[in-house]
């Protein structure tokens, strides 16, 4: 078990360290400043900009930024939904694979579209390799779509008093080509060196040892694992996501997976501070996603490493810990700590099956999605973020008596509201869409495949997975019916876009403003006091507006368990 915890601390150090180095590249990138790779990435932004037409030069302001993420995407959608309703007479299909159902593609479709690869099929029989392509594609776009909001954001901050706030087509050209094409390259590489397949063939003829005849799956792996990691998707190839053996082969792909899904949110906090000159602050933001990380992810490695009380209490304890559901290549430790990552930055990819794990990692997983903030995915982490700080500032200005003022902004009534919608919206899509559920039994109790305690965990984890952005999943539910795939469809529309609008928007009503230089009286944001104040702010939304949900499910069950 000793390896095991050295091996999950090698993770997050290697972590840290790519993350402060990537960091500065992409607030470069971002900046207009100079990188080593330009010479082989500026001929390729200039070939699209002259095929697209974009003028990477005109400035837009902040609605023009929005009014641009919102129609590129309306695009994607309708590209995607025809390619699944249409999939098994579309070419690279060696496996005929049928046409999905119109509620299952319309699930599908947004799913990726938005982040999250709430995957309601099975990946090797649901799809064909023009739709894995597909979705591939999305996964790339997606990620570039919440970075390329969030360099908005940053430009709003950097400037005093401004409505330019950059062109949403060339953040979005640049985190494709310079960051994600790149590195998702190199891990490609090594999950295919190491066993991920790499082919357009269809499924391979197997004898095993036994004499049987099996059919193996297979398709362009290594590539869609990549970047369903970096870009924090976690869509699965293969209906067992990161748990199957050809896309997570061995612990060495384990850790690189782990590592590649963090580095990304890793960097853009770290980035914040290089494009502002604000190190400090981005330090003081890093530190307060990871204590909440640790208090997160400690607990679950404990907890699955101890195992199962109550088959404790049979007289069969594993030294392995809580193996149910997970795989012995990896062990309980480093997949208690793949489940907080997966669910903390909204990649929503497992190595082992959450249903399976300790109630109270299970309630670990679900307020990893709650809170939504530590770290978080591509972008939306710091716009998520982003809005506990104006709300932390607002309240730590009314305790000292002063006007609420961030980066030298004045924070009024319009950008309060705004931030107030955000930060409750969240909690209002998962609490009406679970409580709905439970009240219907045709399209709740019936789909479950636990009763109970459990079977609520079930219900609410879908829709907290749905509305994070997440895609993961308590896989005893049976999700692919209409009522899932249209009630979480339009849950993952509206938690995506309007946790993107809100930040963007508040952020464009700032960089109007007058700049108010620095003063004795101003309320300093990077200190460890206001880290402090935001984490207790983050902390208080999230228990007022989860606890009762979490005691109806993973703390019942838990205490049920001491029960017995």
């Amino acid at each position: 078990m000793n390896t095991e915890i050295l091996g999950i601390i090698a993770m997050f150090v290697i972590t840290l360290v790519i993350g402060i180095f990537l960091g500065k590249y992409i607030a470069n990138v971002y900046g207009y400043k100079k990188t080593f790779l330009d010479p082989v990435f500026h001929p390729v932004e200039k070939l699209i900009y002259k095929i697209s037409g974009i003028n990477p030069n005109r400035q837009m302001n902040w609605k023009q930024n929005i009014f641009a993420m919102l129609t590129i995407n309306l695009v994607w959608f309708i590209i995607g939904f025809f390619i699944l309703l249409n999939q098994s007479w579309l070419p690279l299909n060696p496996d005929g694979n049928p046409d999905m159902s119109p509620d299952l593609a319309f699930n599908t479709t947004i799913s990726f579209l938005v982040n999250c690869n709430l995957q309601h099929y099975s990946g090797e029989t649901g799809l064909s390799y023009l739709g894995q392509l597909y979705l591939m594609f999305l996964q790339f776009v997606t990620a570039a779509t919440g970075m390329a909001a969030m360099a908005v954001l940053f430009k709003a901050f950097k400037e005093k008093t401004t409505t330019e706030l950059g062109n949403f087509y060339d953040f979005f050209t640049k985190s494709v080509i310079r960051i994600l094409v790149p590195i998702s390259i190199v891990v490609a590489f090594i999950l295919s060196a190491n066993g991920s397949p790499m082919t357009f063939e269809g499924k391979d003829h197997i004898t095993t040892l036994e004499g049987q005849k099996i059919e193996v799956s297979r398709g362009p792996v290594a590539a869609f694992v990549a970047i369903k990691h970096l870009g924090t998707n976690g869509g699965g190839f293969f209906g067992a996501n990161s748990a199957h053996p050809l896309e997570n082969p061995n612990y060495l792909t384990n850790m690189t997976e782990m590592v590649t899904q963090m580095i990304i949110p890793f960097a853009l906090v770290f980035a914040l501070g290089f494009y502002l000159k604000k190190r400090k602050l981005s330090w003081t933001i890093f530190t307060v996603m990871t204590i909440g990380f640790l208090a997160l992810a400690i607990p679950n490695i404990i907890n699955e490493s101890n195992g199962n009380p109550l088959i404790t209490q049979m007289g069969a304890n594993s030294h392995l810990g809580a193996m149910e559901g997970k795989e012995i290549r990896f062990g309980s430790a480093a997949s208690g700590y793949w489940s907080i990552a997966t669910t903390v930055i909204s990649t929503g990819s497992v190595n082992s099956m959450h249903d399976s794990t300790m109630p109270l990692s299970g309630m670990n997983e679900l307020l990893a999605m709650m809170i939504n903030c530590f770290y978080g995915g591509c972008g939306v982490g710091i716009l998520n973020y982003f809005i506990f700080i104006i709300l932390a500032v607002f309240i730590s200005g009314l305790m000292v008596g002063r006007t609420p003022e961030f980066l030298g902004k004045k924070i009024e009534a319009k950008e309060m509201k705004i931030a107030m919608i955000v930060a409750l919206f969240h909690p209002f899509l998962i609490l009406v869409g679970t409580a709905l559920t439970a009240y219907l039994p045709e399209f709740g109790a019936k789909t479950l495949n636990n009763p109970g305690f459990h079977g609520f965990s079930e219900m609410l984890y879908e829709f907290t997975s749905s509305s994070a952005n997440n895609g993961s999943g308590f896989e005893g539910l049976g999700d692919n019916t209409p009522w899932w795939n249209i009630s979480t469809g339009i849950v993952l529309l509206l938690s995506r876009f309007i946790p993107i609008i809100g930040p963007v928007a508040i952020a464009g009503l700032l960089a109007q403003k007058k700049y108010i230089p620095e003063s004795s009286g101003t309320l300093k944001t990077d200190t460890a006091t206001f880290g402090f104040m935001t984490l207790a702010v983050i902390l208080l939304i999230a228990a007022l507006s989860f606890f009762p949900a979490l005691t109806l499910g993973p703390i019942a069950e838990q205490i049920q368990y001491f029960a017995k």
